[in-house]
């Protein structure tokens, strides 16, 4: 299995209200906004990324780190195998993702993802 991409998951009770910040200071541009989460992008690297999230539209809490890999299954069968919390079940999403979201050692929640 290998990581495509990681981008932190930042949550906001108003994600557009970052547009301008993330524009004006890094030079990000908007690559995804589904008025829940927008995610901003860096434009000569687009894999260089930053999530903000209102709430989640399918699971129970906010993420804190996205993790993209190119075999959702795997990670999930690793996950379970060795007694990790799922919180979000393994889930084929409406917006063309197949994710499951897992806790950590230290707490944090982590999504992930492969892109269908």
């Amino acid at each position: 299995m290998q990581i495509k991409r990681v981008v932190p998951d930042f949550q906001s009770e108003d994600p557009a209200r970052s547009a301008d910040f993330y524009a004006r200071v890094l030079g990000l541009q908007i690559v995804m906004d589904q008025g829940w989460i927008i995610t901003y992008a860096a434009r000569d690297n687009p894999t260089a990324q930053i999530s903000v999230i209102r709430s989640d539209a399918t699971a129970p809490v906010v993420p804190d780190v996205s993790i993209e890999v190119d075999d959702v299954d795997t990670a999930h069968a690793a996950a379970s195998q060795f007694g990790y919390e799922v919180i979000h079940p393994l889930t084929d999403e409406p917006w063309g993702v197949r994710r499951f979201f897992v806790r950590e050692p230290n707490g944090k929640i982590l999504n992930i993802l492969t892109h269908e």
